[in-house]
């Protein structure tokens, strides 16, 4: 059995969208994106976890303000040199942080930095000294002198024993991601390389 195709001989013409039609429907949709935008929002800040006491729920935390870090006029020969003399004196080890104050990351390494139990750790076995790579494109060569491509990204650090000699350099961008990292990776890294 043949099926037969229905065929109108005078097609009624399709209705032109007009501008006063489009107007509304796309109205209607920035509604609806507000809504649904409203709504996210409204439960991503009232959410609790599930089974938690109301007494142990995290309280927000307070904005961020970012810190200024690395010095643009700073001399990195210069502050290594004297990094490494106060290493010296100290019976402690030098770390090289190559990043910039834009760098998120390098921002979190920071926060990371002066929070227990690394602080002590910090303190107590090495002398810090920040190398200001522009944005990707000042003192290269003192990172590359040390073994740390920044190509692979920052912050990018390097462990310098007293007499200068390489002990460790970040060859594969292990903290470039500090912003999804926990402290307690810095502090690994710390009890690995202290003195």
């Amino acid at each position: 059995m043949k099926q037969r195709m229905r065929y109108n001989k005078n097609p009624k013409p399709e209705q032109k969208a007009t501008p006063m039609a489009m107007g509304s429907m796309i109205g209607l949709m920035t509604v609806c994106l507000l809504a649904m935008a409203g709504m996210y929002l409204w439960t991503s800040h009232h959410a609790t976890a599930p089974n938690t006491p109301v007494a142990t729920q995290s309280r927000p935390v307070p904005a961020y303000t970012p810190q200024h870090i690395y010095s643009e006029t700073a001399n990195p020969t210069v502050d290594i040199a004297a990094g490494l003399a106060k290493a010296k004196s100290e019976h402690k080890r030098v770390i090289l942080d190559f990043g910039g104050d834009w760098c998120g990351d390098c921002q979190v390494l920071d926060l990371y930095f002066h929070q227990p139990p690394n602080a002590d750790l910090l303190q107590n076995n090495f002398v810090l000294v920040h190398v200001w790579i522009g944005h990707m494109d000042a003192n290269i060569e003192v990172a590359a002198r040390y073994g740390v491509p920044i190509s692979r990204g920052v912050p990018a650090l390097a462990v310098l024993a007293v007499d200068g000699k390489v002990l460790y350099a970040q060859a594969t961008g292990q903290f470039n991601d500090m912003r999804h990292m926990q402290s307690t990776s810095v502090t690994e890294f710390l009890e690995t390389w202290k003195s």
